[in-house]
């Protein structure tokens, strides 16, 4: 009789270890918070349909309009937005915007990254790194007098936002946001995506940032990756494939 003792009692912790995996799991906090970040030319108000989506199924979401001063004004203004939420979040940057995700994604708030068409610099790497070894195909891009830098509203259509419709590519030429070139060549110091999960789009028709150069970034990352025939502007002219590879990092880090 004594010698089924401990066999009962194995059992019986055995039991136990599993009543409380299943309550872990049970109250597990699924993440809701979805933080987007916008990158050079264009400002937060281009993520409206990607944050249509996200809300109509239920996530919380918030958007940074980071200044593009300097790069430090633009991780600061994400890790503002990072710590009002109220759990844990799942961190969005488009195009420069993933260069400043990199570096606000080692909020402890932060989960996961995901990459729209972004860059993901490694420590002591900046965009002006990164375009040095494989430019896009834009020749557009010029600094002003005074330091800041603009896309030539004349190729805006063709090397930024070629599938959506001309009209609304010409509104966004004409309301540009002008980063300071400062941001361009700062360097990011922490690489989030070392330590935290990501996911990266890369749009086959980019002629903004290389699509070699977004394969390459995404693959070091260890990014969970998918690719679609697309502008610069994915967030734009593909909401739904955008909204979903988000809704894909957020499920993947609910489990």
């Amino acid at each position: 009789m004594n010698k089924r003792f401990p066999v009962r009692r194995t059992l019986v912790a055995l039991l136990l270890a599993l009543a409380a995996s299943g309550t872990q799991a049970a109250i597990a906090a699924p993440i809701n918070n979805i933080v987007l970040v916008h990158g050079y030319f264009a400002d937060g108000s281009g993520w409206k349909a990607v944050a249509d989506l996200l809300t109509h199924d239920g996530y919380k979401v918030s958007i940074v309009q980071e200044p593009e001063t300097s790069f430090q004004d633009d991780v600061k203004a994400t890790t503002r937005v990072v710590d009002m939420q109220d759990g844990p979040s799942i961190l969005v940057g488009h195009s420069y915007g993933g260069a400043v995700v990199t570096q606000a994604g080692n909020n402890a708030k932060v989960a996961g990254l995901v990459y729209i068409n972004a860059f993901q610099p490694d420590a002591g790497e900046s965009l002006k790194t990164l375009v040095e070894q494989m430019p896009g195909a834009t020749k557009a891009i010029k600094p002003t007098q005074d330091g800041f830098l603009y896309l030539d509203p004349a190729d805006f259509h063709a090397d930024f936002a070629a599938d959506i419709p001309a009209r609304e590519a010409k509104f966004m030429a004409i309301s540009q946001v002008m980063p300071s070139v400062e941001t361009f060549g700062a360097p990011v110091t922490t690489a989030a995506w070392k330590t935290k999960p990501s996911w990266a789009l890369v749009s086959m028709s980019d002629r903004t940032v290389n699509p070699a150069l977004e394969r390459f970034m995404a693959k070091r990352a260890g990014s969970t990756t998918v690719e679609i025939d697309s502008s610069h502007v994915a967030f734009l002219s593909h909401p739904a494939d955008v909204a979903k590879l988000i809704e894909q990092a957020a499920g993947h880090l609910t489990k």
